[in-house]
């Protein structure tokens, strides 16, 4: 009769534990619970002539343990997740009113003419700071030629127009900045 109860006991504890872990919100404890139950029933309703491997039981003890470490570590990387994005978002506040130049070549240009405006950062003064400006298939739309500039950042905006004074075709182009004091090359820089 025992026989009996305890095998009812192992199938509502394993039906159970299939209709739980389905939906996917079993804790670890309640993952560690259903298992040593039906570990516990496997060993009692063994068969005495064929008793359960000592190498099987490891397994299923380290197997056990794995997908506990393995959610713990899930938790843990959500919480890190977390922060990370309330942290950048705390940083990005201290951004509010102040101009921020990343590193890069491309300008953007709109259907009105608007341009991405950019910049240029210049280790030591320049006697001749001449932007170069080309589009998608590397042709010069635009020379421009800042003059003398100290070393620094310096913003340019482009007002989306070529040499001849044409608004460009709406995309993306690119520039090279060229530095130079008294006829040297200073600086040729691809951003």
């Amino acid at each position: 009769m025992s026989v009996a109860v305890t095998l009812n006991e192992t199938a509502s504890s394993a039906s159970a534990a299939s209709t739980t872990s389905s939906s996917g919100s079993e804790s670890s404890a309640d993952l560690q619970n259903n298992f040593l139950t039906l570990l516990v029933a496997q060993l009692r309703n063994q068969d005495p002539t064929n008793p359960l491997d000592n190498a099987e039981l490891t397994t299923q003890l380290a197997q056990i343990s794995t997908l506990s470490g393995i959610e713990n570590l899930n938790t843990t990387l959500g919480s890190i997740s977390g922060q990370l994005t309330t942290s950048q978002n705390l940083q990005a506040t201290t951004l509010v009113g102040h101009g921020v130049m990343i590193d890069g070549n491309t300008i953007l240009v709109g259907s009105d003419s608007s341009t991405t405006p950019f910049g240029v950062e210049l280790d030591a003064a320049a006697s001749d700071v001449v932007v170069t400006i080309q589009d998608a298939s590397g042709n010069t739309v635009k020379t421009v030629d800042l003059g003398s500039q100290t070393a620094g950042a310096h913003a340019y905006s482009w007002d989306g127009t070529d040499d001849s004074g044409a608004a460009v075709a709406e995309g993306s182009y690119t520039f090279t900045v060229s530095s130079s004091t008294t006829g040297s090359c200073i600086q040729n820089v691809d951003l």
